[in-house]
């Protein structure tokens, strides 16, 4: 590890910091991206709150995934890159293009920076979102399966699978001699750094702070942030990952109920907040019309897709925590950081 550098792009971000953490705590130098400055030591106080006493051999670079200027620059001298950054879900997005344009192009100008400086392997943050979408599946879905961008995908899932079939074709057509591999996390729950976390864990922070008085019917697969992080190392490394996608799950698909008991019975006087009653389906769909952060919501009512870890679990010897562990671990760290 000594003397060997991994780029990071979008160091502020949630599972961004705790790949840095993993990498660090492994004995890894890191570059960081960060789309500003202003945000080193924010990022190093959530590298703290995760452990990271040193940071001698973290360093930043300014980047972003609109301009393609600055990514070669980034990745000169780094023998392997992991790609967290993407658009997040934007309610206020006007149209789908603000999340594809900028997550493929994005993808494009990493991988290039890549190829030019001489980078062995990128290991791209996919998503389940490129996975399971515009299907109908009975059993669990696997790294075969992709999301049919004939249907009409949320644009956020839309992007994630366009990114991801951008990043496998440069490979194909112009990345000889660079190696790819891809992870598709399902919902990322886990130790919470600071307020920059991923977007399913909002919902445990409005249903510890009382802010959602009900639970949507929703039933989804999750994965811990620490076992996100392993797995992109191990795929980062590992000779079995390279030309492979990974789906990280922890295991089968748990209901917004589910959650809620687990935060309940695990947290005691701490959850009192917490909702027990699901809130039927018409009336959020309702209520979306009015509210744009519902409207990220609608897609995922009623439906239910399991995920398999399967391949991951063979190939690279990965075995991640129970959802219980996951839900717990978010829940007290969202109370002893004072977010809720």
């Amino acid at each position: 590890m000594e003397n060997t550098t991994v780029l990071v792009t979008g160091g502020s971000g949630f599972i961004a910091s705790h790949c840095i953490i993993a990498l660090l705590k492994k004995g890894y130098k890191v570059k960081a991206s960060l789309r500003s400055f202003n945000r080193i030591e924010e990022v190093k106080q959530m590298l703290k709150t995760g452990g990271v006493g040193n940071f001698d051999n973290l360093s930043f670079v300014q980047a972003e995934l609109s301009q393609e200027s600055r990514w070669l620059e980034a990745a000169r001298g780094c023998t392997y890159i992991i790609h967290p950054a993407s658009p997040t879900p934007n309610p206020a997005a006007k149209h789908e293009d603000e999340f594809i344009i900028p997550a493929v192009n994005g993808v494009l100008f990493v991988l290039r920076a890549a190829k030019a400086a001489g980078v062995k392997r990128v290991v791209l943050t996919s998503a389940f979102g490129a996975v399971c979408y515009g299907t109908d599946k009975k059993t669990p879905y696997t790294e075969e399966d992709w999301s049919d961008l004939n249907q009409n995908l949320p644009a956020y899932q839309k992007s994630k699978t366009l990114s991801e079939q951008a990043a496998w074709n440069y490979i194909a057509k112009e990345g000889a001699g660079l190696e790819l591999s891809a992870i598709n996390p399902v919902g990322v729950l886990g130790p919470v750094l600071g307020p920059d976390y991923s977007h399913s864990i909002q919902a445990i922070h409005q249903m510890l702070n009382g802010t959602i008085k009900g639970l949507a019917k929703i039933r989804a697969p999750y994965v811990d942030v620490r076992d996100l992080a392993d797995l992109h190392l191990k795929a980062m490394t590992h000779p079995a990952a390279a030309g492979q996608r990974f789906l990280a799950a922890a295991g089968k698909a748990i209901s917004m109920v589910d959650i809620a008991d687990i935060l309940h019975k695990g947290l005691g006087e701490r959850a009192a907040a917490v909702p027990r009653k699901e809130i039927p389906s018409w009336l959020i769909r309702t209520i979306a019309l009015f509210n744009p952060k519902l409207k990220l919501v609608v897609p995922h009512l009623g439906l239910v897709k399991e995920a398999s870890h399967e391949k991951a679990a063979r190939l690279l010897d990965w075995h991640p925590r129970s959802n219980k562990e996951a839900v717990l671990a978010t829940g007290k760290s969202l109370i002893e950081l004072g977010l809720v």
